[in-house]
């Protein structure tokens, strides 16, 4: 998952609304979104190579996402880190306790951020920073560095989604500022230690090419009371459209 935008306890109708895309290779092997046969109560796509996922809810209202943090130099025989979000997805730990088992394993992953909800508070960590810390009302945006870090698409898409939550429950102008695949110029681009044809690619909320690229659009809202939202858009190569699933269901009380 390359971009994450969420509104969290910033409209009065719906205290949550995440706007996601996820960049992968499209080699890698991936499900759609679905409620897992192996955990009926969570819903998430799941990368078929490490068995994790990158965003996913569950019927009991709980949330997590993940971005990788971008280090070209980063150590590639780690643990997957998409096994953090299904085992918070798959256990009963407040956010809080759960980051405080991360720490205390002594597990090494590459660089990441981490959001998780509980229903009661959402959090954000990173093990590059060391952070984490519960997220007051507001709306916030995270990519390959750390949270709120003012590369230009989070800048752009935290603007967007201010504005497209206003529309909901129309999910189109969330969906359109996913599909926002304008190259931003070069003085503007982060110097990550990746090729500058590669900072320019990586620099748009959508990002297209034929091996690299992005593999899903999800937006998720939850409405205050309970009722929950869950739309994804699958992407294929050259961005051509693939499948799309939409589930609403009842958060469980």
């Amino acid at each position: 998952m390359c971009l994450i935008l969420l509104a969290w306890q910033a409209h009065p109708d719906y205290p949550l609304v995440i706007a996601a895309n996820r960049d992968e290779f499209f080699a890698r092997p991936a499900a759609a979104a679905d409620f897992w046969q192996d955990a009926p109560q969570v819903l998430a796509g799941r990368d078929l190579q490490a068995g994790g996922t990158w965003l996913g809810v569950t019927r009991s209202g709980r949330f997590a996402a993940l971005t990788n943090y971008r280090d070209p130099t980063q150590n590639r025989q780690l643990p997957s880190r998409g096994a953090l979000v299904a085992d918070f997805l798959t256990g009963s730990a407040t956010s809080e306790a759960y980051l405080a088992r991360i720490a205390a394993s002594g597990v090494a992953y590459s660089g990441y951020n981490l959001l998780l909800g509980d229903g009661q508070s959402l959090w954000w960590a990173s093990n590059v920073s060391d952070e984490q810390r519960p997220l007051a009302p507001g709306i916030y945006g995270v990519s390959n560095d750390l949270l709120d870090t003012p590369w230009p698409k989070v800048g752009a898409g935290k603007t967007a989604l201010t504005q497209a939550i206003e529309h909901l429950p129309d999910d189109g102008p969330l969906f359109d500022l996913l599909q926002n695949d304008a190259i931003h110029p070069d003085q503007h681009l982060p110097a990550t230690g990746i090729p500058q044809e590669w900072e320019r690619l990586l620099s748009a909320a959508f990002v297209k090419s034929s091996s690299y690229g992005t593999r899903s659009s999800t937006v998720l809202y939850q409405r205050h009371d309970g009722w929950l939202t869950f739309d994804e858009q699958t992407w294929l190569t050259d961005a051509q459209r693939g499948a799309r699933v939409r589930y609403r269901f009842a958060v469980a009380g």
